[in-house]
C-alpha cells in the first residue's frame, strides 16, 4: 500500500504534485493501472487508479473513499519544549505521528535551550511519518507557543504536566490518570525541567502534576512515552 499526501484533492481525477509525481513514478517506478492510495489528512483515505504516469503530473482516478479511516478514540494535544538537537525533536515529532497524535505544540519555556523552529521542516518530517505509518490523519502543528500562554487557554479536556521538582508536591503516574477517550492535553518541559512558577502556574490552571516512570528521561524520551501511555491506555 502506497500512500500520498494530497491536503486539497480534486475529483475525480486528481493531479499529484511534481515531487510526488516522481516519487510515485521514479522512485517507486509505478504505472498506468497500478493502484495507490491519498488522504486528504482530515481522515479520509481514498483508493486510486493510475490513468496519466507522466512524472512531473502524475494523474489518479479516485475509485473509492473511506471517511473516518482508523480514527482514534481520543485526541492527543502534545506541548513540547523543543530540543537543542533539533533532530532529537524531530524523532520526536516522527515517532509520536506513528503512534497517534492530534496535535503538537511546541513550547517556549524559561529553561528552553531552543526558542525558534523552522516549521516547513518540520512539516515534512510530521508529512513523512503521516505517509510512512499509513495515516489518514496529519496531525496539526502549531507555532512556537509560550507555555504560560498556553496554559492559559481554555482547554475542554484533561490536562496534565510531567515535571521533576519533588518540592511541589507528589506525582501521579500517567497512565493510572488518564481516563479513556475524550482530548488530552500533556505538557513535556526542556531539559532544564519547567521552572517552578510555571509549575505552579499550571497546577493553578487544573493541570495534574504526573510522572512517567521511576527513570529519568530525556525531553524527547518522555514525549514519546507520553504519547506510548495515551495510546496504551486508550486501546485496553
Amino acid at each position: 500500500m502506497q500512500l500520498f499526501y494530497a491536503p486539497e484533492i480534486s475529483f475525480p481525477r486528481h493531479t499529484l504534485s511534481e515531487e510526488e509525481s516522481k516519487h510515485c513514478t521514479k522512485v517507486l517506478r509505478m504505472r498506468c493501472g497500478e493502484e495507490l492510495f491519498l488522504t486528504d489528512g482530515r481522515g479520509t483515505m481514498h483508493r486510486c487508479k493510475i490513468v496519466n504516469d507522466n512524472a512531473k503530473h502524475c494523474e489518479v482516478e479516485i475509485v473509492e473513499s473511506t471517511p473516518e479511516y482508523e480514527k482514534l478514540p481520543y485526541n492527543l494535544h502534545m506541548a513540547v519544549a523543543p530540543t537543542k538537537n533539533i533532530d532529537r525533536f524531530e524523532w520526536f515529532l516522527e515517532k509520536a505521528t506513528e503512534v497517534g497524535v492530534s496535535e503538537f505544540t511546541p513550547l517556549e519555556c524559561d529553561h528552553s535551550e531552543r526558542r525558534q523552529i523552522k516549521p516547513e521542516r518540520e512539516e515534512k518530517v510530521i508529512t513523512s511519518a503521516v505517509k510512512q505509518s499509513l495515516k489518514a490523519y496529519h496531525p496539526v502543528l502549531n507555532p512556537l507557543t509560550s507555555v504560560r500562554e498556553l496554559i492559559a487557554r481554555e482547554f475542554n479536556g484533561q490536562k496534565f504536566i510531567a515535571h521533576c521538582n519533588d518540592e511541589l508536591g507528589e506525582r501521579a503516574y500517567l497512565g493510572n490518570m488518564i481516563e479513556k477517550g475524550g482530548n488530552v492535553l500533556i505538557l513535556i518541559g526542556p531539559e532544564g525541567d519547567f521552572s517552578k512558577e510555571e509549575i505552579t502556574f499550571a497546577l493553578q490552571n487544573g493541570f495534574r502534576a504526573i510522572s512517567l516512570g521511576k527513570q529519568r528521561l530525556r525531553t524527547e524520551t518522555a514525549a514519546v512515552v507520553a504519547t506510548v501511555i495515551t495510546s496504551t491506555v486508550n486501546s485496553l
